[in-house]
């Protein structure tokens, strides 16, 4: 009774904090704006399937994609174990689920197994952060903070896996002694169980409670330390790619404002209709200058980046040593929606500390240097749309500031008074093809 109450208390102090993590995360997200319409559930679900749960992008790098995705199964795999492990915890149970039968031993054998490959792989991937200079994760935006994040979180995933053999390691040896049935399969555990002869009853029990509680406080803590860490991707990878944009990569997206703009040029009566009511009459900002002006895709984007840095590894701009790094802009996002938001959701959206995403964060340099070729969204494992805030970004400077390049500037002078991006009168547009006219005849 004792165990399951203070069960109960560390499970209710979980969801407490986790509530209020998620409610703090929910007002951020009301500071954005829409996106777009959430439709084609099936493409959704397909896509979802196919990149969120079959990891099929990670494997664009075989060997350490296939290490990740054996990872992210494997969780798949144990969390069954975790389900099983609050409701014993709650009731005072020992394997509930045992019910199952030989779905439980196929479960459960593959998620003892899994727990040592997840467990070996954490180990190699902490040797290649710590001791490999892998080029694609460093970067101006990869503060030693970032770094240190990592390995912490790498860290708890291989506590977990220590304390789940653990767990089962000494719950072989603890029923075998006092004489009960064992439930379910634990080919890795039963080889550890085996390597503990002569250990009594009460000292293998000790060592089962003790990983039990070790396992269990691990995951309560780790799942509230996600939302603060670059790995909250372990939540937020699936929902991202379910609400990918799924319009083929390229596809630029027009802005709402501009088109309503344009309609009223083409209609001029509609110019001096009367407003519905309802109708929003405050004039909204063209483009992204700030948090408050990205929607809740982009938003979620940054949350589900992952840091991996496959994105600035593809980038051509990058590649050829100018500024641009996509992750970076991704990131920067998350980090002034940090700093920003909550003043923001204190204070109302007319509050300002005297700074901006665009400008302190990223620069009109950055941005510029984008070819919107899209390899980044390509490459991105988890589908996060970085030229699309790009994109936005420029809109600002150029409609609101009125700062393109001048290369730009000089096109859009062309096209507003010859109709075409060159300088020359619509007339000659196609002086360029008298010759070839003349020499087929």
């Amino acid at each position: 009774m004792i165990k399951q109450i203070l069960f109960a208390i560390s499970l209710l102090i979980t969801l407490g904090v986790f509530t209020y993590t998620s409610l703090k995360l929910i007002a951020l997200f009301k500071l954005t704006k829409p996106a777009f319409a959430v439709k084609d559930l099936g493409k959704r679900i397909a896509v979802t399937l196919k990149v969120a749960f079959g990891q099929t992008k990670i494997m664009r790098r075989p060997v350490i994609g296939f290490m990740h995705a054996l990872v992210w199964w494997g969780f798949l795999v144990i969390l069954v174990g975790s389900i099983e492990m609050v409701i014993d915890g709650l009731f005072g149970t020992e394997r509930e689920l045992g019910f199952l039968g030989i779905a439980y031993d196929i479960i459960f054998a593959f998620g003892d197994i899994f727990a040592l490959v997840i467990a070996l792989l954490i180990v190699a991937f902490l040797f290649r952060r710590i001791a490999m200079n892998v080029k694609r994760f460093g970067g101006v935006e990869m503060k030693h903070k970032s770094h240190v994040d990592a390995n912490i979180a790498l860290s708890i995933i291989l506590f977990l896996m220590i304390t789940l053999l653990g767990m089962n390691t000494f719950y072989l040896i603890d029923a075998g002694l006092a004489g009960h049935e064992i439930i379910g399969i634990y080919p890795v555990s039963q080889i550890f169980a085996s390597w503990f002869g002569g250990m009594s009853a009460e000292t293998a029990h000790l060592f089962h409670e003790a990983n039990w509680w070790g396992h269990i406080l691990g995951i309560f803590f780790f799942a509230n330390y996600l939302p603060y860490s670059k790995h909250f991707h372990v939540f937020m990878s699936v929902p991202n790619v379910f609400f990918s944009n799924l319009n083929p990569l390229g596809k630029m997206t027009n802005m709402e404002s501009i088109t309503k703009e344009v309609k009223l040029m083409m209609d001029p009566d509609a110019a001096f209709a009367e407003p519905t009511e309802g109708e929003e009459e405050a004039i909204e900002r063209f483009g992204v200058m700030d948090v408050e002006d990205v929607n809740w895709k982009n938003y979620m984007d940054s949350l589900a980046c992952t840091q991996c840095g496959r994105c600035t590894s593809v980038c051509p701009a990058n590649l050829t040593g100018k500024l641009l790094s996509p992750r970076k802009i991704v990131m920067n996002v998350r980090e002034r929606m940090k700093e920003k938001g909550p003043a923001l959701v204190k204070n109302g959206k007319d509050w300002t500390d005297n700074k901006a995403l665009l400008g302190d964060y990223i620069t009109a340099e950055e941005l510029w240097a984008c070819t919107t070729c899209n390899a980044c969204a390509q490459e991105c494992p988890i589908n996060i749309n970085q030229p699309a805030i790009i994109l936005d970004m420029r809109r600002y400077i150029v409609m609101e500031e009125s700062a393109a390049p001048a290369e730009l500037n000089s096109i859009f002078s062309n096209i507003e008074n010859n109709g075409a991006p060159w300088q020359f009168a619509q007339d000659d547009r196609m002086l360029w093809a008298d010759d070839i006219t003349m020499n087929q005849m």
